[in-house]
């Protein structure tokens, strides 16, 4: 599965931001997808995730009630709406795909099989 992220840029705090993240190869379905971020001189950190069938979500503490996370299967495409975006939401983002992975491990960067190449969000106060 190649993943292909999408949808970053430069917005002001409090502005919305619609990621996406595009699969090609095997289908999307049978995965698991989570969206990870990494600020300038901090480690990977987990943001979202959604399971195969779209119907269980997780996200993490920070974003709650900020970011959605949802998947069209039939496009195999996942997106990421971030709104009421604040200056610690900056980092570059990135969608992972893991095939395996069970509701504990759901945030652990290392048990997600395949990685985009990150898009870059920029929040400007």
């Amino acid at each position: 599965v190649q993943l292909q992220a999408s949808g970053g840029g430069l917005v002001q705090t409090g502005g919305s931001l619609r990621l996406s993240c595009a699969a090609s190869g095997r289908s999307f379905r049978y995965y698991t997808v989570g969206w990870f971020r990494q600020a300038p001189g901090k480690e990977r950190e987990f943001v979202a995730a959604i399971r195969r069938n779209g119907d269980s979500t997780h996200y993490a503490d920070s974003v709650k009630g900020r970011f959605t996370i949802s998947r069209d299967n039939a496009k195999n495409t996942v997106h990421l709406q971030m709104n009421s975006l604040n200056s610690e939401d900056t980092a570059v983002y990135y969608c992972a795909a893991g095939e395996r992975l069970i509701l504990s491990s759901i945030a652990i960067p290392r048990l997600y099989d395949y990685w985009g190449q990150g898009t870059l969000v920029t929040v400007s106060s």
